[in-house]
């Protein structure tokens, strides 16, 4: 079932690109923009991480951690990252266990592959609940950036 905004967010935790545990708890106490993006090097996923990176300053001004979540390895997201100088956290959901979690999971998705995530973007506030929530059926299309700083904005 979707998450909607006023339910609490799923706690996870997911290995970074560094290979540490990173759990949703960790940031308590603090707005998390939680992204999840269906595959590193593809052209729109890079185009949207980069717009987040060319724009922390605005998300930490709001007081929010941005996190991306994709199933692709985290020696995949390790290269990625590095590649395209991201900023912030890249977190392997390899398992699929929280993209399903989060009902933004693509059983079925291009060329034949089975299991990526879906372009997605989540406000969750600091004691856990989501504000705001968006799940994109088209990989080609990105989330409202805007929204989700309009959101962050009231939470402050």
């Amino acid at each position: 079932m979707a998450l909607v905004v006023g339910d609490k967010a799923p706690n996870f935790k997911l290995r970074d690109s560094d290979k540490a545990e990173v759990s949703l708890k960790d940031f308590k106490g603090q707005n998390v923009v939680l992204l999840f993006f269906p595959l590193a090097f593809t052209g729109v996923c890079t185009a949207e991480l980069c717009t987040m990176r060319d724009n922390i300053a605005d998300y930490q001004g709001l007081n929010a951690q941005i996190l991306a979540v994709s199933v692709d390895s985290l020696f995949t997201l390790e290269k990625f990252k590095a590649e395209q100088n991201l900023n912030f956290p890249l977190l392997s959901d390899f398992n699929k266990k929280v993209s399903k979690k989060y009902d933004t999971f693509y059983k079925d998705f291009v060329l034949d592959m089975k299991g990526v995530s879906k372009r997605s973007a989540f406000v969750i506030d600091k004691k856990g609940i989501v504000q705001y929530a968006e799940v994109l059926e088209s990989a080609g299309d990105l989330p409202n950036f805007e929204a989700v700083k309009a959101t962050l904005a009231t939470l402050n």
